[in-house]
Formats: structure tokens, C-alpha cells, sequence
């Protein structure tokens, strides 16, 4: 999906997909100790936001201007701060081994990018670092309750696998769970869990 296409639904007037957290990332997170934290295609900023009150040094990316200023606002109205940068998965670049913790939610790309641009993200996490993702599982597909519509961007548990092998204690699980965040995440979900350490 284009970067048009997000800055059209970030442009409504409201969180789009809410402002809490995600549940997963929110059950997760608060095990952590605090520490670096990024957020790759975090679009309204709500699970950035929430590790900023944690006590997480946040950087987060996204390709839409229009959903890093919601991030922003949303960040100055819960009085933390975070580091937003406009940026895609092509364009961003950090240092290798720079954040304790990645939490990927709902990041889907295209098949052939997907894990070219996973293996890229894990590179700047450092060694005993721990990743956090959850996406929509090509089960998805036949639910009206968010996602992409073409099932090749959707996850399979073996895709996961693949991508994030350098993984130690990984943990991969598909499961239904019931969605709530905002009007376009809401309903009955088909969803893939990561948990990971490098």
C-alpha cells in the first residue's frame, strides 16, 4: 500500500486505530527493563507512545507525514517524547546492534521485500536484544476485521521462521483474538505472535 493510501487514512480526524496499545505489545513490553526501543512503521505513534511513559528511549519510522504528526501530538498530549523520523524500510539506516527491543505491529510489506527488510530491522538490534511482533496470519484473509487484502502479505508461521531463524527462545504462535483499535482493526482476528532474542 502506498504511502498516499496511509496519509488518506491517517488524515481523519480521529486515532484511526485508536490510542492504546496493542494488547500483545502492551502484555510484553511491561516485562522489559527499559532501555532502547524501535518502532519500524508505527504510523499514529500508540504503541511508541506508550513504551515513552515505560521509561523506553523511543525512535520509531513511518513513510506518512500525516501519521508522524499524530504521533507527535499524541506523544506531546501524553506528555512523553519520542524520536519519529519519516522514513521507509528502504531509507532507514542506524547502526548495527542500537536498541534493546523492535516491536513490529501490523508491519506487513510485500512478499518480495519481506525478508530482505526483516533482516535489516534485526541487524540494529543488539546481541541479547529481544523482538516483538504481531501480524496478521494469512487466515486473515478471509476476515473483513482488518489487514491487507492480498494474502501474500500476510504471515505464515514458516515465513517467520525463516526471517527471524538468528532468533534465539523463539517463540511463533497463530492465534484468534478479538480486536479492538479504533474503526479498522475491530472484530475477530486472525493473528501471528513473535517473540524473539538475539
Amino acid at each position: 500500500m502506498s504511502v498516499e493510501f496511509w496519509d488518506h487514512r491517517y488524515a481523519e480526524k480521529e486515532f484511526v486505530y485508536g490510542t492504546e496499545p496493542n494488547n500483545f505489545v502492551r502484555d510484553q513490553i511491561i516485562k522489559l527493563k527499559p532501555g532502547k526501543i524501535l518502532f519500524p512503521a508505527e504510523g499514529e505513534g500508540r504503541n511508541a507512545v506508550f513504551a515513552a511513559g515505560l521509561g523506553f528511549e523511543v525512535t520509531a519510522f513511518d513513510a506518512s507525514a500525516v501519521g508522524q504528526q499524530k504521533a507527535l501530538d499524541l506523544a506531546k498530549s501524553s506528555n512523553v517524547e519520542i524520536n519519529y523520523l519519516l522514513r521507509t524500510y528502504e531509507t532507514i539506516d542506524f547502526e548495527k546492534n542500537s536498541f534493546d527491543c523492535i516491536v513490529l505491529v501490523f508491519a506487513h510489506m510485500p512478499a518480495s521485500t519481506r525478508t530482505i527488510y526483516h533482516q535489516k530491522i534485526l541487524s540494529f538490534l543488539k546481541l541479547g536484544g529481544t523482538v516483538l511482533l504481531q501480524g496478521f496470519s494469512k487466515d486473515q484473509i478471509f476476515k473483513d476485521t482488518g489487514g491487507p487484502k492480498d494474502i501474500a502479505m500476510l504471515f505464515s508461521e514458516d515465513d517467520l521462521k525463516q526471517d527471524f531463524s538468528e532468533l534465539k527462545d523463539l517463540r511463533i504462535w497463530q492465534e484468534e483474538t478479538h480486536l479492538q483499535e479504533g474503526n479498522y482493526h475491530n472484530g475477530l482476528a486472525s493473528v501471528i505472535n513473535l517473540i524473539g532474542r538475539k
